[in-house]
């Protein structure tokens, strides 16, 4: 087995189980291992630490499979283990035939880059690092075992596969296509998936409680949801009994399959509007017409995809969240996002308390708000965290 042997102290992490090795931590490496092949890592003084995938493209050099001095075969019977625990620990709602969950959360599940979301009959997966990709047909067939009645879509898109050396790819890996578009249901209503085109695999698993919990606070609230994709937010709210929704996004054609939602759903379309603009934009408009709403969400994409980017991101945050502190009415509330992972909580506080204080507000945290439990973080890889919201009243 090709082996890596770390340079003197650059251990300590593999103690505490977390599972990334930097290229600047590996002092040398015997062997010739090819993108994504297993290597043996060792200390400085020679004690085997685990098993991980090899990456040559990556900063992150080395994503561990094993930790410790055990070291089993990183074979089929490996992978189809790892999935069958990952499955086993998604019980009750996200058992729903009919509805979605995140089966498979990469690090977090033992599987180093490896995404599986399920969209009712059809699973959609992303190879997200060199050692899935290496061992993706075995993946595949043990999902397809598992899933025998399910379409397996790769959608391994995503701009990190080229930090891995990895070329984008996308396309059918076991069964039929998927529709165009595919529903799913969550609470009492069902929301559209475009597997193919859609952000991520297709929707935003993650928000799921997050949606529950908005529906449950807008009875008779006239509601303005920014960043709305597809609009589920905007569907909670509408189930909830809110007023009005007011759906706002940059995408054409996310809001007609938003506007197309509300209609499969059976909602009264005059209770929503949907608007195509720009948030930063439209909010200053609303602000200037002296707009005022009872609920506002702020769920933008993902402003900061490192941490020199950090710095650029907290100014967006910023922005919006003072722009929404001003346009809710007294004891209006404000749900407010951020899926950056290099936002840390902390600081998305402070940049929300500064943001409220310069509108000239007072704002109180009535909630604070997570991913989903099918998207479970391990204590010794805090980077699995990435989503943080608040609900200010304000």
């Amino acid at each position: 087995m090709h082996t890596a042997r770390l340079a003197k102290g650059r251990e300590k992490s593999l103690l505490r189980r977390h599972p990334w090795i930097f290229s600047n931590a590996v002092e040398r490496l015997e062997g010739s291992p090819a993108p994504g092949d297993t290597v043996r890592v060792v200390d400085a003084r020679g004690n085997v630490l685990g098993l991980g995938a090899w990456s040559p493209a990556s900063q992150i050099r080395i994503r561990m499979w094993t930790f410790g001095a055990e070291e089993p075969e990183i074979e089929a019977a490996f992978f189809a283990g790892r999935i069958a625990d990952a499955i086993a620990r998604r019980t009750g709602e996200f058992a729903d035939p009919a509805g979605g969950a995140r089966l498979i959360y990469a690090e977090n599940d033992g599987l180093p880059g490896l995404i599986v979301d399920r969209y009712a009959g059809h699973l959609v997966c992303q190879f997200l690092a060199a050692g899935v990709e290496r061992w993706k047909r075995e993946i595949v067939a043990a999902l397809a075992e598992r899933f025998p009645q399910s379409s397996i879509y790769e959608r391994s898109d995503a701009d990190v596969r080229a930090k891995e050396g990895l070329a984008e790819r996308t396309g059918v890996l076991h069964g039929d296509v998927p529709p165009p578009i595919v529903w799913i249901r969550e609470g009492n209503y069902r929301i559209p998936v475009d597997i193919g085109r859609g952000h991520k695999t297709g929707a935003y698993l993650d928000q799921r409680d997050n949606r529950q919990r908005l529906g449950a606070m807008v009875q008779g609230a006239e509601v303005l949801n920014c960043f709305s994709y597809t609009g589920g937010f905007g569907l909670a709210a509408l189930s909830g009994g809110a007023a009005s929704v007011r759906n706002v996004d940059a995408s054409a054609d996310a809001l007609a399959l938003s506007a197309q939602a509300v209609v499969e759903n059976g909602l009264e379309a005059g209770r929503v509007e949907h608007v195509q603009g720009d948030v930063f934009a439209l909010l200053r408009q609303y602000r200037d017409a002296r707009r005022a709403f009872d609920v506002i969400v702020l769920d933008p994409p993902k402003f900061a995809e490192s941490k020199a980017q950090v710095a650029g991101a907290a100014r967006g945050y910023k922005d919006i969240n003072l722009l929404a502190c001003k346009l809710l009415r007294p004891g209006g509330l404000l749900f407010t996002f951020s899926c950056s992972g290099h936002m840390d909580a902390d600081l998305f506080q402070k940049i929300v308390a500064d943001a409220a204080l310069d509108a000239g507000r007072d704002a109180a945290i009535v909630a604070r708000l997570w991913q989903a439990a099918d998207h479970p973080v391990r204590l010794a890889f805090p980077e699995g965290g990435y989503l943080k919201g608040l609900v200010c009243r304000v």
